[in-house]
């Protein structure tokens, strides 16, 4: 992979935070994604997040697997700590490093292959066991990384770049969150920077598992007439060795509307999304009203954004375990050897 270190000065001018950080103390590597690549929107606002949050980054654990979207922690929070896992399987590292430390604030980067498809297991089981996280699917329905094909949440009948029509049904993250007991569930856009950072501030100070399904168009290989997950669509409705591949840069596409209104945007090969902003009104503590809202907007093709559920007294991993207060890298032989007869007693009461 290749690294591109930022230079380490910065503007004498930027404000810090209450704790002496600017913002640029929460940046990390140059990115090396595509120019108009909605993952790089994603990063900027999970970095304006933290930074008003005033959290410390090396306070942060920010872990992922493979794929496009995988690669994006590299682009934050450089002083943070980090783990690349393998393919599908950050969901595991998260939670076992969650169950050593929980002192830490966990985020957990993914894509739609990492946690649709090869990690689907994972990504089911970290939330049904309540892990203390924010977890954030970058999710552009295909596998930029290998040229374009049909990712797990492609919806059935969208076209490829290459103009295969997708048979398969979609997964949908957010349904699949809300039935395995995600107890912050929310989807947004790349482009909507103004909905996209508070969700992520709110995600990053809820206890328990919070999930964040972003839709972000691959301005390379998904962003096209046909596509359901293309820039457009969302905002209104090769083998040879010596063979090039030429990726034009494209600039980043914003939108902004009002709760309650939906909007279609036009991305940049001309496809259609459709996304409706959750109202004001919406209820967002009824999971079982957010699965039927959900269902009746798919229905008319409508991509729906905002919290759509949370459950502002849940408890996580650590509560259901029992766990010590002290986090379990810090007990010592004193707690963790309590002798023989404690250990005879335990014995007995399992019998």
């Amino acid at each position: 992979m290749t690294y591109i270190a930022k230079p380490k000065f910065a503007h004498p001018n930027l404000k810090p935070n209450s704790l002496g950080y600017t913002r640029r103390d929460y940046e990390g590597s140059v990115s090396t994604l595509c120019a108009g690549c909605g993952h790089d929107s994603i990063s900027s606002a999970i970095i304006q997040a933290v930074f008003e949050l005033e959290i410390p980054p090396h306070k942060i654990a920010k872990m992922s697997g493979i794929g496009c979207s995988s690669k994006t922690p590299d682009y934050m929070m450089g002083a943070s700590h980090g783990f690349n896992t393998v393919h599908g399987r950050m969901p595991s590292v998260l939670t076992g490093a969650n169950l050593a430390n929980k002192d830490l604030v966990y985020l957990g980067i993914s894509g739609d292959g990492d946690s649709a498809s090869i990690g689907l297991g994972q990504f089911a089981h970290s939330v049904r066991r309540g892990v203390n996280m924010t977890y954030i699917v970058e999710n552009n329905g295909v596998y930029g990384l290998t040229k374009g094909q049909f990712s797990a949440t492609s919806d059935k009948g969208s076209k490829s770049k290459g103009g295969e029509i997708n048979h398969d049904a979609g997964i949908d993250l957010v349904g699949l969150a809300l039935q395995l007991g995600a107890t912050f569930v929310a989807r947004s856009f790349s482009g909507d920077k103004a909905q996209l950072v508070p969700l992520v501030k709110a995600a990053l100070l809820h206890k328990g598992p919070a999930f964040i399904d972003c839709i972000s168009p691959c301005v390379q290989f998904n962003n096209h007439n046909g596509s359901t997950k293309s820039y457009d669509y969302v905002r209104e409705h090769n083998e040879a060795v010596n063979r090039m591949d030429v990726i034009v840069p494209r600039n980043p596409i914003h939108v902004d509307y009002e709760p309650g209104e939906t909007k279609t945007v036009t991305q940049h090969d001309g496809s259609i999304l459709s996304l409706h902003k959750l109202a004001e009104h919406y209820d967002p503590s009824d999971r079982v009203a957010a699965l039927a809202f959900l269902s009746a907007k798919a229905a008319l093709g409508e991509i729906v954004t905002g919290l759509l559920f949370v459950d502002p007294a849940s408890q996580d991993l650590h509560d259901g375990l029992n766990t010590v207060d002290t986090p379990l890298n810090e007990l010592h032989d004193k707690e963790l050897i309590p002798g023989a007869k404690v250990l005879e007693a335990l014995n007995a009461s399992l019998r």
